[in-house]
């Protein structure tokens, strides 16, 4: 075929957007996100079931928050917890059977000011799965360490994000080789707190990287920052290091040594 010929034809919608349409979906790095997604998805083990480990520490009377709850049955019915608690302003699901029905700043805000629960209320684990964009997660883990009891967990959603077509900052725009699934910029609030000496830190390698705070418990020693500006390949070439990425029974394993 001639160039000039080929030309022509790539000016006739139908053949355009599929020859476009065919390079996208053949595209290296297409391919490379659909095959993460797929390892990503074949791992068993839930958030769900790590946060009800983390509460089955402390079986009497526990204390649980989830900050962004979305479905319920998708987590928050699962947890086995004496006493659990839900915030969410409901944008992403309209019937939003939440505790409180807020943002995750407002809730802290009332709770700081005591409008919220009469006494000084510790939790045992508190769950960030809310807005997936750092600054909303560096400022929620702040607020839960005020609120977590000193043998108690944060747990994050999120932490792991295969490519940098998860890690995009819009959630909308699903034209990517991720397609719909998205991780968001929670890595980064997760890293910033990696370097934080006051806290013990580990990842889960599984459900999209379960990321995990401690006070107390030793689970992983603070990095020094070793990713100044953020960049997710900077991330993916020492993924380990940084997140501390573990498997649950290696995890188990500090908890039962701790």
């Amino acid at each position: 075929m001639s160039r000039r010929l080929k030309k022509f034809l790539l000016k006739i919608k139908p053949i355009k957007y599929y020859a476009k349409g065919k390079n996208f979906f053949n595209n290296f790095l297409f391919l490379e996100a659909q095959k993460k997604n797929k390892q990503e998805i074949l791992k068993k083990l839930s958030r769900t079931e790590i946060i009800n480990y983390l509460l089955s520490l402390n079986p009497k009377d526990a204390f649980y928050l989830e900050i962004g709850v979305r479905n319920p049955a998708h987590n928050f019915s699962h947890i086995k917890a004496t006493n659990k608690y839900s915030v969410d302003p409901g944008l992403e699901f309209k019937q939003n059977p939440v505790d409180f029905k807020m943002t995750s700043d407002d809730f802290f805000k009332k709770l700081s000011n005591h409008e919220i629960f009469s006494n000084d209320i510790k939790f045992d684990v508190i769950f960030i799965d809310g807005l997936h964009l750092a600054e909303q997660v560096d400022r929620d883990i702040s607020n839960s360490l005020k609120y977590i009891k000193d043998e108690g967990f944060i747990v994050l959603h999120d932490c792991n994000p295969p490519t940098q077509w998860h890690a995009r900052e819009g959630f909308n725009y699903w034209h990517t080789p991720a397609q719909h699934y998205w991780n968001g910029t929670t890595w980064k609030a997760f890293l910033k707190w990696r370097c934080n000496p006051n806290v013990n830190t580990c990842c889960i390698d599984t459900d999209w990287g379960v990321g995990i705070i401690s006070k107390k418990h030793q689970i992983g020693e603070y990095i020094k920052f070793n990713n100044h500006f953020y960049e997710f390949e900077t991330l993916d070439k020492n993924r380990k290091e940084s997140l501390n990425l573990m498997d649950f029974e290696t995890f188990k394993k500090l908890i039962k040594n701790y």
